[in-house]
């Protein structure tokens, strides 16, 4: 498994590039993330991902993906382990979205931003939601502070409002205050949370 490469940018195409390592040259389909990062002519790496499908009984396809970080390479493992979502889409899904605004939309069930992915449709969205909620922790959403979360949906909520930059503390108590006052769902919840803390 060819899981890290580096090397001088040789050639950057649209959604990838060609790296040379070791005077090997690979091409490379990348994140939005990692192609801006990546300029031709300089050093630069990414996480990668080889991926081997088999159209039909005499055609097989190989693909190497490329990735800005550790956590959205394990970000796109989890997306393309659900029904439906193939290697194409996961990519296109990261980058669309960024990886804590994925996290969020997928930990508070927010379909209409899953959904704003060109190609991804409703019913996949909601799939995607349903197998990856639990699989979803805080160190996908990037600069949220690493912390492990409450279980269960309350944690969702602590989640997203901790990704709109208030403290852990902050979140929990506004969590806990919009129970009190009747708040169900998930969506319920960080809505009063939110309206509770702009008093």
């Amino acid at each position: 498994m060819i899981g890290y490469v580096q090397g001088k940018v040789l050639e950057v195409y649209s959604g990838a590039v060609l790296l040379e390592s070791n005077g090997i040259g690979f091409e490379i389909t990348v994140s939005a993330s990692a192609f801006a990062r990546l300029t031709k002519g300089m050093q630069g790496g990414v996480y990668t991902y080889l991926n081997v499908t088999q159209e039909n009984s005499t055609k097989i396809n190989v693909a190497l993906f490329g990735f800005d970080t550790k956590e959205e390479k394990d970000m796109f493992l989890k997306l393309t382990s659900v029904n439906s979502v193939g290697a194409k889409m996961g990519m296109n899904i990261l980058s669309a979205l960024s990886l804590k605004d994925l996290a969020v939309a997928i930990a508070t069930s927010d379909t209409k931003t899953l959904s704003s992915v060109k190609g991804l449709g409703k019913k996949t969205a909601e799939r995607i939601i349903l197998e990856l909620r639990e699989k979803v922790s805080s160190l996908d959403l990037g600069d949220v502070p690493s912390v492990t979360p409450a279980t269960g949906s309350d944690g969702d909520a602590v989640i997203a409002l901790m990704s709109l930059g208030f403290s852990r503390s902050e979140s929990e108590k506004s969590v806990s205050a919009a129970k009190t006052q009747g708040a169900f769902s998930v969506e319920e919840v960080i809505a009063l949370a939110l309206k509770n803390m702009a008093k």
